[in-house]
């Protein structure tokens, strides 16, 4: 089959590798319909996460057909469609059963495209299939399913949840893409007050508003002087961080009020300063944390009756064969406008391109 295969930082290629198949009787392969990029991905790309190896099939998000599967797998079984999330889950360990299966240690956890072979591939093995993968009514598409596997858990679990986003709250989120549009969305569940979305780019506040941003401000418009004013001084109660840098992770603590939540969850590359000589007294909480992909059930339930807004953040739609291209699209998005890339394999972007129609300033390549 073909793969993008990561060999160096800086370097990935898509070419020919083995088939994946069954090496425990609780494995699944999967033959992968529609993928995506990741901003871990490009994380990975840039050497900041060290355990990938040389070799490593990229990829933790997929929607596909299963193909194949151990004998000892239940839950699933050949010809089914399924959502394959980030995260797998031995569901023996102690993390599992307590449902935080982002850290699970029977094998389990973000492993796919970081400890074994993902799935920005034609198939993937997927372990522990009966813990993991969940599977699909066929009235979901999936170009809108595939948010659910890491993008809209990982907003409502390690944003939302972590800052315990309540009625009447006054919510920021800095950083309007995938996770923090995902974040903006389901906060929007919980009935804050106001939700403000903070950015670079008019483009991606734009769409932040279209998921449910109440006001919006550039970064460079004194984005802590608007909340100030909209609180009347006191600051915001939750501000979720989205993009993983050490300013944006400290304009969060800058402008949260006291006594409220900081949620991290942008994937940071470097350190980031925790100024404790001016946040000792302001009895915050800081809550991070690696997705447990625990609430997927729930969110495509929401997804299905129509709750959630999906579709318009998939901004551009590549064959999985030009996978190498739609990297160079999502890595300069402030450029292209890319929030969300959906890659599919050649027989689904074949039925789907005669009918697809890209959203304003997205585009298709075949």
């Amino acid at each position: 089959m073909k793969a993008l295969v990561f060999h160096e930082p800086g370097g990935a290629a898509w070419e020919s590798v083995a088939d994946p198949d069954v090496q425990d009787s609780q494995d699944v392969v999967v033959r992968v319909e529609t993928t995506t990029l990741c901003g871990t991905d490009l994380h990975i790309l840039n050497g900041d996460v060290p355990a990938v190896r040389p070799g490593t099939v990229l990829g933790h998000e997929a929607v596909g057909e299963v193909v194949e599967a151990g004998r000892d797998v239940r839950t699933v079984r050949p010809g089914d469609r399924v959502l394959v999330p980030c995260i797998t889950a031995c569901g023996r360990c102690r993390y599992c059963r307590e449902g935080s299966y982002g850290q699970c240690r029977g094998g389990g956890g973000w492993i796919l495209g970081h400890l074994i072979d993902g799935t920005q591939a034609e198939y993937v093995r997927v372990p522990f299939a009966d813990h993991s993968l969940h599977l699909l009514p066929g009235g979901i598409d999936s170009q809108d399913a595939v948010l659910f596997a890491d993008v809209y858990p990982t907003g409502y679990e390690v944003g939302v949840l972590n800052g315990q986003v309540g009625p009447g709250d006054t919510v920021v989120v800095v950083g309007a893409g995938p996770v923090g549009l995902a974040a903006i969305a389901t906060a929007r569940l919980y009935s804050p007050d106001r939700v403000v979305a903070v950015d670079l780019t008019a483009g991606r506040l734009e769409a932040a508003g279209r998921f449910g941003a109440d006001a919006k401000v550039l970064a460079a418009d004194k984005p802590e002087q608007l909340v100030e004013d909209l609180t009347d001084g006191l600051g915001a109660d939750v501000t979720i961080e989205a993009v993983g840098a050490p300013e944006t992770f400290e304009m969060c603590t800058r402008m949260v009020r006291p006594g409220g939540h900081v949620a991290n969850v942008g994937v940071h590359g470097k350190p980031a300063a925790l100024h404790l000589e001016d946040l000792w007294i302001k009895d915050l909480t800081i809550r991070m944390g690696l997705v447990d992909t625990s609430s997927t059930p729930m969110l495509l339930s929401m997804l299905a009756a129509g709750r959630l807004p999906a579709s318009s953040m998939i901004t551009h739609v590549f064959e999985l064969a030009a996978v190498e291209e739609a990297y160079e699209v999502f890595a300069g998005a402030a450029e292209t406008g890319a929030l969300k890339i959906a890659l599919k394999g050649e027989q689904i972007y074949r039925a789907d391109s005669s009918s697809l129609v890209t959203l304003a300033g997205s585009r298709a390549v075949g």
